[in-house]
């Protein structure tokens, strides 16, 4: 029997005013609203976080919601990654994984650290940011996933600096950002950003299907043949991996119903 990893979909958030009636039943009371989507998908992006900070209670609060074996991927503050020199963020870095982040317990998910479409690669700095990353917090292991922007990160140094320190570089679908599909850490993590609210499931059929086709080869421990990798002299190790696949297009009205569709599709 072939081996995979765990295929987990989602959306960015819970709290989303045109959601109501549309993916959250009417009536369905706001406090409500996180235990029924993580009834309805496996996994969700926190974005507030990238914003402001949270209290240990609404960590707990946000675990308590969800059901054994979901999982919250976390952005990271942006107070981190929006710096001139990333090397020297030690104390914003400290700063956001003390806040609470251990209270999800086995509900923490990958950490999001997404940089600003200006950043471009600099080799130094972004080996001194990664060695300020942890592999624990509070006992439970984390894993760092990088999101870049930017077109000087299709590099295949760049590639091998993520595999070295074991952080996943994120694979951005985007009309504009580059996207990176080698495969650096032990999980894939995907960023759907070009679906239309003028389609029912954001993106069209065909599409749902290729992607949700690219994603089950990564987590076979393979990687699919249409996507060009940046360093493809160096493929990663075939083994299983867990994946993650958020749909976060502008809009974002049928999101919900996209990560659903994929969802059933992953199941075929």
């Amino acid at each position: 029997m072939t081996m995979s990893g765990k295929l987990r979909f989602g959306i960015g958030g819970w709290t989303f005013e045109p959601w109501r009636g549309v993916f959250y039943p009417e009536g369905l009371r706001q406090a409500d609203e996180l235990g029924y989507a993580a009834s309805k998908l496996t996994a969700i992006e926190i974005n507030g976080t990238y914003y402001s900070s949270f209290k240990p209670d609404s960590w707990a609060k946000w675990r308590e919601a969800t059901p054994e074996g979901f999982k919250f991927a976390v952005k990271a503050s942006r107070f981190c990654t929006n710096r001139k020199l990333l090397a020297e963020g030690g104390e914003s870095v400290a700063k956001f994984l003390n806040q609470g982040l251990s209270e999800l317990g086995d509900r923490l998910g990958p950490i999001l650290w997404q940089f600003a479409p200006t950043k471009k690669f600099d080799a130094a700095d972004f080996e001194g940011f990664l060695k300020l990353l942890p592999d624990k917090q509070d006992g439970l292991p984390l894993a760092h996933v990088l999101e870049v922007r930017h077109a000087s990160f299709c590099d295949p140094a760049f590639i091998a600096l993520a595999r070295k320190h074991g952080a996943t570089v994120c694979l951005a679908d985007h009309f504009t950002y580059p996207m990176i599909a080698d495969v650096t850490g032990d999980l894939v993590y995907a960023r759907l950003q070009t679906g239309s609210d003028d389609e029912p499931t954001a993106y069209k059929p065909k599409d749902l299907d290729a992607w949700v086709e690219r994603l089950k080869a990564y987590a076979a421990g393979g990687a699919p043949s249409d996507l060009a990798m940046a360093d493809a002299a160096h493929p990663a190790p075939v083994k299983p991996r867990d994946v993650y696949a958020f749909v976060i297009h502008e809009g974002k009205v049928r999101a919900p119903a996209a990560a659903m569709a994929m969802i059933e599709r992953a199941k075929a």
